[in-house]
């Protein structure tokens, strides 16, 4: 990560925070009248090919006592109604915010992967990895309709797992890649400015 895409991320992670911030203490005072505790959900995933990192959420789904794998088909019947809002507006990420204070993000990267994917394919996220992981990016814009139809047929976690390795891991590292190849500040911004454009065509 050069200094000027971490001044970048600092810059408007503060603006957002200060923002954001009042929106944010309304939607944790609904979720957890709403849902209950917890109102965040932690994720551990990596940051390189042997870091790890806590990712933050806002909780959308039931709680269980063991979770695992992407989200697919077999784990729909979990998503809360409140949770398929918050989701549909992307609002469940607004805590990553503080992932990008810490430097675990960038806002604009590869999406940080599990370590059960990035020990099945270290190969892959070998390369991938090479870039800070982000909020959003050009696998994220490009693939996210194709991949959540794709898990979405899904009805086993075996088989989300399946479809997810064989097919969207590989699909999701060639835009990976082709962002590493020509990231640059201007570059960043189109691809945040399309992801706020694309939350709003879907709203």
């Amino acid at each position: 990560m050069t200094w000027r895409k971490r001044l970048f991320d600092l810059f408007f992670a503060l603006l957002l925070v200060v923002i954001l911030g009042p929106i944010l203490l309304v939607l944790l005072v609904w979720l957890l009248w709403k849902e209950g505790r917890p109102v965040f959900y932690l994720a551990d995933r990596m940051t390189t090919p042997t870091r790890s990192f806590r990712l933050w959420k806002l909780r959308t789904m039931t709680v269980v006592g063991e979770d695992s794998g992407v989200s697919g088909g077999d784990k729909s019947a979990r998503i809360t109604q409140t949770g398929a809002w918050l989701r549909s507006k992307r609002l469940d990420e607004f805590p990553q915010l503080w992932n990008i204070l810490k430097g675990d993000l960038s806002f604009v990267g590869p999406r940080p992967p599990l370590r059960q994917y990035v020990d099945a394919h270290p190969e892959i996220y070998a390369e991938v990895l090479k870039s800070r992981p982000g909020v959003t990016g050009l696998a994220s814009i490009s693939y996210h309709k194709h991949e959540a139809a794709l898990l979405a047929r899904c009805q086993t976690a075996e088989e989300t797992d399946a479809i997810y390795s064989r097919i969207c891991v590989p699909a999701k590292a060639r835009l990976d890649l082709i962002y590493q190849r020509n990231q640059n500040m201007c570059y960043d911004f189109d691809l945040v400015f399309q992801t706020i454009g694309n939350i709003f065509r879907r709203n």
